[in-house]
């Protein structure tokens, strides 16, 4: 009597999912350690792939870039503002979404209170992996959610998904969570660089196919970064992030990817016994309004995607008793801060060797970009020297290794911002320096470091 065949190991980088014959140490392709895990793939069914991951049924047709005849496509609305402003203005037929974040941030929240708004004229099916449907029932009662609307399935396989989905004919779909996943052509565990890549790749066809927008939920590792394959990103065509700070009540939504809208673009929500509620002025609740000027506080105008954005810029400089001294940034770039303090001392004549530098923005926003550099340097002069900087005093711009405050983009617009909210100082590069100035602010335009702590002091 014939044996079945002996299933044959591989090991796949759950880092990049490069496959190797036998477990080394380290991945050859991406470099990363003890990240080969061994699968079993015994006998590997052919999976059908009629089309792409674009969807194009008649792949093999070339045609030129002219005859290609762009359709506009009508974008929906989410009925949650924050989100659709996220996403570039709504949900496009096709897309596919993917929104990652820590345990309990509020990703099933969002999704569940979209849905609800989105079931009321269009089919919407919840796909739950983690959940049952009663403990998803409760979650929306609790919202105060009616969900009459919504289909509910819970299954983790991407076969009887996609069944279930041809029978339904859902114009959004929401699968919680792609990691949970699994398809019957791979005999690796659900989680596995393999079943994570060949799901996804399966719901993006079929997304692409019948223009349905499809939501994945993905985890995160403790470093922050989606769990899975690299190449997760890539396939979808929105990555979006969820950002907030343990136990406080602000939540925050970032565009890392967005194939339809601009990338860094934010949402801000409150999270509260009501599930997530939006924020239309985020400013208002970044910016701490003190009765009196205290020193080492600065208000800055950031920019996040297409929304000028007013923050608090936080400093405290005190003496250290080590002998390297601290340099702790919160919500900004340790390594710029230490560089800014270089050149502080190089073309500002003020030193923090035996000082420790302590800066913080306001309300938990990460700040990326360069115009942060100046507000920085003026707060952690203001603390240094105990002199308060004025309440209604704003600044943006770069700071270079030589000294000069360089312009960042969209200057006009983060001025027209800071007089809607009270502003009626601003220092600025002279490269954002408004031809005809802006009603109700005056502008003092600085070229070089030194010329920018005159104008503060």
């Amino acid at each position: 009597m014939a044996t079945a065949p002996k299933p044959k190991s591989a090991y796949v980088c759950n880092a990049c999912g490069a496959r190797y014959p036998k477990w080394a140490g380290q991945c050859q392709e991406c470099g990363a350690w003890n990240s080969l895990q061994e699968v079993a793939e015994p006998r590997r069914r052919p999976v059908e792939r009629s089309v792409g991951y674009a969807g194009v049924v008649d792949s093999n047709k070339i045609e030129t870039l002219a005859e290609v005849s762009p359709e506009e496509r009508r974008r929906v609305e989410s009925g949650i503002g924050e989100l659709d402003r996220v996403l570039g203005g709504g949900l496009v037929a096709g897309s596919v979404v993917l929104i990652g974040g820590d345990p309990g941030i509020g990703k099933s929240t969002l999704l569940l209170q979209a849905c609800a708004a989105l079931a009321a004229d269009q089919p919407v099916l919840y796909v739950s992996g983690e959940e049952s449907p009663q403990q998803i029932g409760l979650r929306a009662r609790r919202l105060g959610l009616s969900g009459g609307g919504i289909r509910l399935l819970a299954e983790t396989c991407v076969e009887q998904i996609l069944a279930h989905a041809e029978q339904e004919r859902p114009r959004v779909m929401v699968v919680d969570s792609i990691q949970t996943l699994y398809t019957e052509t791979l005999q690796s565990a659900p989680g596995s660089v393999s079943q994570v890549r060949e799901s996804a790749a399966q719901l993006v066809r079929f997304a692409k196919q019948r223009d349905t927008v499809v939501f994945l939920v993905g985890h995160v590792t403790k470093d922050g970064a989606l769990a899975g394959p690299r190449v997760l990103e890539h396939m979808v065509d929105t990555v979006l992030y969820f950002e907030g700070e343990h136990g406080g009540p602000f939540r925050i939504v970032r565009s890392i990817k967005n194939r339809f809208g601009a990338v860094n673009e934010l949402g801000v929500f409150a999270m509260g016994d009501q599930g997530l509620r939006e924020v239309k002025n985020p400013s208002a609740i970044f910016l701490s309004r003190h009765d009196q000027p205290v020193s080492g506080s600065l208000v800055m105008v950031t920019r996040e995607g297409t929304r000028p954005l007013l923050v608090e810029v936080q400093a405290l400089v005190d003496e250290s008793p080590l002998a390297n001294p601290r340099r702790v940034a919160l919500g900004l770039d340790q390594n710029r801060l230490s560089m800014l303090l270089a050149v502080l001392h190089r073309h500002g004549g003020i030193g923090m060797f035996n000082q420790d530098v302590f800066v913080n923005v306001v309300g938990g926003v990460r700040i990326a970009e360069t115009a942060a550099d100046l507000p920085v340097l003026l707060a952690v002069l203001s603390s240094y020297r105990d002199r308060p900087l004025p309440l209604d005093l704003a600044a943006f711009g770069e700071i270079g290794l030589s000294g000069e405050v360089r312009p960042v983009p969209n200057g006009p617009d983060r001025l027209r911002e800071a007089v809607k909210h009270g502003i009626r100082r601003a220092i600025v590069p002279k490269g954002n320096a408004p031809k005809e100035g802006v009603e109700g602010l005056e502008i003092t335009v600085v070229r070089t470091l030194g010329e920018a702590l005159g104008a503060a002091f």
